[in-house]
């Protein structure tokens, strides 16, 4: 054989498998996703919330995915700023001064950013959004686990709220180390939500009704630091317990930019 090709066939194989600079390898395969569990004391709606708990995360169900690579931590404000200084004409987050981030958080996560805006960048960094099924795959692993560390709500394993009168703030990403993923994702319980690319629909065979299904919204992921409402401390704990599982969705208005919304991206690396 041509040494020439040789080497090249060589050359291409290793940038097939080589890891993209700030990713982590997802491996390609099937993984279960969403839940079976039942809201069979209608707890939630018992607490005010519209919903029972999981209905929109039915059923648990096998997905198989391709291999992907995904951030291993949200995208920073620095990053984000990067990004502006070669688009002037698109706005700055809403809690940036100057088109410059607030002092001393260029390593926290980017928020008030739109899904659009999100999506945007993730393709001018030839990247793009994770699907919804990428994002819960790199959460769970193959093992269907409840969090990204385990089984077991651990809420020191995450920026998560404290109780009803902790509102909260983003915190530098990979500030929880004990809170990873299968893969080596960090973040992906608390911090902030992120968008997925996802509409918010139900999964196939999902025989229960939503009325938000019937909204032009997109998916949120990972729940955030926010505070979830004024509920007892005893059910405050448990709404954050329930919120903060790796098959909870959240969804908005694709052009809402909320404090506590961010993103990460993904890609195929090729």
């Amino acid at each position: 054989m041509n040494l020439r090709f040789l080497w090249l066939g060589m050359a291409l194989l290793l940038a097939g498998c080589m890891t993209p600079a700030g990713m982590v390898k997802v491996p390609g395969g099937a993984f279960q996703m969403g839940t079976d569990q039942v809201d069979e004391e209608l707890e939630a709606l018992n607490l005010g919330l519209p919903e029972p708990w999981y209905v929109d995360e039915h059923p648990f169900h096998t997905v198989k995915t391709g291999r992907f690579f995904i951030d291993r931590t949200e995208v920073t404000n620095e990053q984000y700023a990067r990004y502006l200084a070669t688009h002037p004409k698109v706005d700055a987050p809403d809690n940036w001064s100057r088109r410059r981030p607030p002092e001393g958080r260029d390593n926290h996560p980017v928020v008030y950013v739109s899904w659009f805006q999100a999506k945007h960048f993730c393709s001018w960094r030839n990247a793009r959004l994770p699907t919804e099924a990428e994002w819960e795959k790199a959460a769970r692993g193959t093992d269907a686990r409840i969090y990204p560390w385990g089984n077991r709500f651990e809420p020191s394993y995450a920026n998560v709220s404290s109780g009803p009168f902790d509102r909260g703030r983003t915190r530098a990403v990979g500030a929880t180390p004990a809170g990873a993923g299968p893969y080596g994702t960090v973040d992906q319980t608390g911090n902030v939500w992120e968008w997925v690319d996802a509409d918010y629909k139900a999964y196939p065979g999902n025989p229960d009704t939503v009325e938000a299904f019937s909204q032009p919204f997109k998916v949120m992921r990972g729940f955030s630091f926010e505070g979830v409402g004024h509920f007892m401390p005893s059910d405050y704990y448990k709404v954050v317990a329930i919120s903060a599982r790796a098959s909870f969705r959240g969804y908005d208005h694709a052009t809402a930019r909320l404090r506590d919304v961010g993103f990460r991206c993904a890609s195929d690396g090729k």
